[in-house]
């Protein structure tokens, strides 16, 4: 049986999956056709309806007053170690104080490989450049922000199938053998979180719809959406 919180998302799942859809026909419509599926993935806005969700949450939750909320084109923007600046997702502010910060990332099928890597990648530097620039003073004298990571993975047979390793000079570690995709996000998003680089996680994913609505499941209870948002509203209301 769904849980009620993950019920409260599935509008969101269900806008990208749309957004997805009305971005590849009007790549159709044009003069030609972005190979991949790249156009739906660059279009934007295809994670909005989680971002609604999220912010919608925290107001009704929390000491709305005394925040301010940025995201779009309110410039959820905040200096760097490595980098001059990062455009996050979203960012709270609780009395002007950089409270909680919120990154969203999306994969869909039916290339799998390279572009773990690459969202891998791309999430840690993300958070050593955040915790860094925060160490050397950027963001002021204030408590530690709450940092969260939200992922969303499509349910394909080529995500939930174990993944042929290489290795030709060592073995990789334990927890990877006959590990699917999906398996490995699992565990790269509990290693950020126990390796202190995110404060909460979570991994969700849906099938691609095809003469239904859209549905939004939770693979693993401890990544689930609830722990998450209690996490991002606890750190919120102590801070």
């Amino acid at each position: 049986m769904m849980n009620e919180l993950l019920e409260t998302f599935q509008p969101a799942v269900q806008w990208f999956w749309d957004r997805r859809a009305a971005a590849t026909r009007r790549q159709q419509e044009g003069s030609s056709i972005d190979k991949g599926g790249r156009q739906a993935v660059t279009s934007g806005g295809h994670l909005d309806g989680f971002l609604d969700t999220i912010q919608q949450l925290v107001i009704e939750n929390s000491l709305a007053s005394f925040m301010e909320i940025k995201r779009g084109r309110r410039l959820p923007v905040l200096p760097g170690y490595f980098r001059p600046e990062k455009e996050w997702d979203l960012v709270i502010l609780k009395n002007s104080q950089i409270a909680a910060v919120i990154e969203l990332k999306a994969q869909v099928g039916p290339s799998f490989g390279n572009n773990f890597n690459n969202r891998a990648e791309e999430a840690l530097g993300n958070a050593d450049d955040f915790w860094t620039a925060y160490r050397e003073g950027a963001f002021g004298d204030q408590l530690p922000p709450w940092l969260g990571y939200l992922f969303l993975l499509e349910d394909h047979p080529a995500a939930n199938r174990p993944v042929r390793l290489q290795e030709p000079l060592r073995s990789v570690l334990p927890a990877f053998r006959q590990a699917s995709y999906a398996r490995r996000y699992e565990i790269l998003l509990r290693r950020m979180v126990r390796e202190r680089r995110y404060s909460a996680t979570t991994l969700l994913m849906s099938k691609r719809p095809e003469d239904s609505n859209a549905q939004l499941t939770e693979p693993a209870p401890d990544l689930g959406i609830a722990p998450w948002m209690r996490s991002l509203e606890g750190h919120l209301s102590g801070f």
